[in-house]
């Protein structure tokens, strides 16, 4: 045991010594040429004469021979001289003066989920950008703020912490999301079945309604913090719209500008005893009749099978071009305290900066909202900040708002500093 180690050691001994007496050969070798390098008028190197190289080699070769363990002295390079510079062996590009590598193919960002934003997947989808099979996305918000509502007391925490999962294939996609900072966990759960060409789909589970332009954009997208006051209004407090179970079809003809209408059946909302009411009914038609316009029109009913108690109907329009985005939204209908109308905008410019995916977006936007009948209030807000964008997977946030939101004795500001990041 003891001879066999010793041997290991006299070996691995010999190996570094036989590096280090074959680097002053290597350090006299030439310098390799830039492979950015503009090519000059170069002369061809000469083959290295018996008399130039014998010395360095035959050294180089014998102090390696010599670090071999017994047995294997006798190498495999000596032995197969036809496969070393052999002159019909293919040259790589790399190593031929002038060449440049061949720029990777950008494959741009990658299609929005459609569990978050249905149109963007459906942008993605027109431009041929590749589906993957199985894949795991996600998303955290990180959020700080200042209410004067409150004295301007700090609030910092989670505001979303998304994962999910979502496969594709030819003709059927089915996605799955939970929300770990959110009351209810469970976002999306639903399959969709589509025809070859994408023209008539299916969805069933848990998804968005389509209803309201503002709740279809993906918060990720979506250049404020929020989705903003008439947003919230009509779907968390008055529960029309948003994310429930349902059937729903849906059609789209892409060489009408786009043509899309979607139509469906959802599970109701619950009384104040917390009964489950009957199934409400949402639809949505939207058209581009140009590239960089699109509107829409969409409206949402309550107890559609015992006789509609609330409902609203919205028509929208989204303007995109050299960075700039601009949306603009009106709204109507009846709520439990009577007729309400409502009005948004918002605008926001993406500038590049540098070439590392950077870039900074200012946003502004603006909000009403009125309620008549035998309540008469009013809601408003203006918004107004800046965001920091990185390659499509991080962005920080600041964000100032001035508004008089329903319940409000008067109007209040409020601070926030939110960073986002993201995988897909």
């Amino acid at each position: 045991m003891g001879g066999r180690g010793l041997e290991e050691k006299r070996w691995r001994w010999g190996l570094l010594v036989a590096v280090l007496l074959g680097l002053p050969a290597v350090a006299g070798a030439e310098p390799v040429p830039d492979e950015d390098a503009e090519p000059e008028d170069v002369e061809p190197p000469r083959r290295m004469s018996e008399e130039d190289g014998s010395s360095n080699k035959d050294g180089l070769d014998g102090a390696v021979a010599q670090a071999m363990p017994p047995g294997s002295r006798q190498s495999p390079v000596m032995d197969a001289p036809d496969e070393v510079g052999d002159p019909s062996a293919p040259v790589p590009d790399a190593a031929v003066p002038g060449t440049k590598k061949k720029p990777k193919k950008d494959t741009g960002p990658k299609a929005e989920t459609l569990g978050e934003a249905p149109d963007e997947a459906d942008k993605a989808d027109d431009k041929g950008a590749p589906r993957q099979r199985i894949r795991v996305f996600g998303r955290v918000f990180a959020q700080a703020r200042a209410d004067e509502r409150v004295q301007y007391a700090r609030n910092l925490g989670i505001e979303s912490a998304r994962v999910g999962v979502a496969a594709s294939l030819s003709n059927l996609d089915a996605e799955v999301s939970a929300d770990l900072a959110s009351k209810t966990i469970l976002k999306d759960a639903f399959v969709r079945l589509a025809d070859d060409a994408k023209r008539v789909r299916l969805y069933a589970g848990r998804f968005k309604s389509p209803f309201l332009q503002r709740s279809q954009e993906s918060a990720w997208l979506l250049p404020i913090q929020s989705r903003g006051l008439v947003e919230d209004y009509l779907t968390e407090t008055n529960g029309l719209g948003g994310r429930r179970l349902g059937l729903m079809g849906e059609v789209r003809i892409k060489e009408a500008w786009g043509l899309k209408l979607s139509t469906g059946l959802f599970e109701g909302g619950k009384d104040a005893g917390g009964k489950r009411l009957s199934e409400d009914a949402s639809a949505r038609l939207s058209a581009q009749p140009f590239k960089f316009l699109t509107v829409g029109t969409s409206t949402y009913l309550t107890q559609v099978l015992d006789g509609t108690q609330q409902y609203a109907t919205a028509a929208d329009a989204e303007f995109e071009r050299w960075g700039l985005a601009l949306t603009g939204e009106v709204a109507a209908g009846r709520l439990t305290l009577g007729p309400f109308r409502s009005q948004s905008v918002l605008a926001s410019w993406t500038v590049p900066v540098g070439h590392q995916g950077w870039a900074v977006q200012p946003v502004v936007g603006a909000e009403a909202l009125q309620l008549h009948g035998g309540i008469q209030a009013q809601g408003h807000s203006v918004t107004g900040g800046l965001n920091v964008l990185l390659a499509d997977s991080f962005k920080a946030q600041f964000q100032a708002e001035r508004a008089l939101r329903p319940g409000d004795v008067a109007p209040a500001l409020e601070l926030s500093v939110q960073l986002a990041t993201r995988f897909r």
